[in-house]
């Protein structure tokens, strides 16, 4: 091993390390924002507990890259859903409460102001 450090000039060493440190801090995740710091109002903020509970583990919600499920970013700027249905808060109420495809339904698991609220934060991202 050491013969080989012998041919790599230094500058290249350094630069090989130096990319590699970089490449470290890249890997970083993101500090997770407060409420406040998203402007959150009360009824955003127990939305965004309600996500955090029950839709985390499957969708990012400030990401475009999904987990198990779709991405939730800008979910309410689009016309249409990964579906194909309109964006609607009928439609994503019907899709959490009655489940689709790969996703379970949460309507025994989440209260009618849950649900208003996780469409207030929905709409915030």
């Amino acid at each position: 091993m050491r013969s080989l450090f012998r041919f790599v000039p230094n500058s290249v060493f350094f630069l090989i390390t130096l990319l590699a440190l970089l490449s470290m801090l890249a890997c970083q995740p993101e500090r997770r924002r407060s409420d406040a710091e998203l402007g959150l109002n009360p009824s955003q903020a127990m939305g965004r507990r309600v996500f955090d509970t029950n839709c985390a583990r499957c969708h990012e919600p400030y990401s475009r890259k999904g987990l198990h499920g779709p991405s939730l970013h800008n979910v309410y700027k689009k016309e249409y859903l990964p579906s194909g249905t309109p964006a609607n808060d009928e439609r994503i109420t019907e899709v959490v409460v009655r489940g689709r495809a790969k996703m379970p339904a949460f309507g025994n698991s989440i209260s009618d102001a849950q649900m208003d609220a996780l469409l207030a934060y929905l709409k915030t991202l």
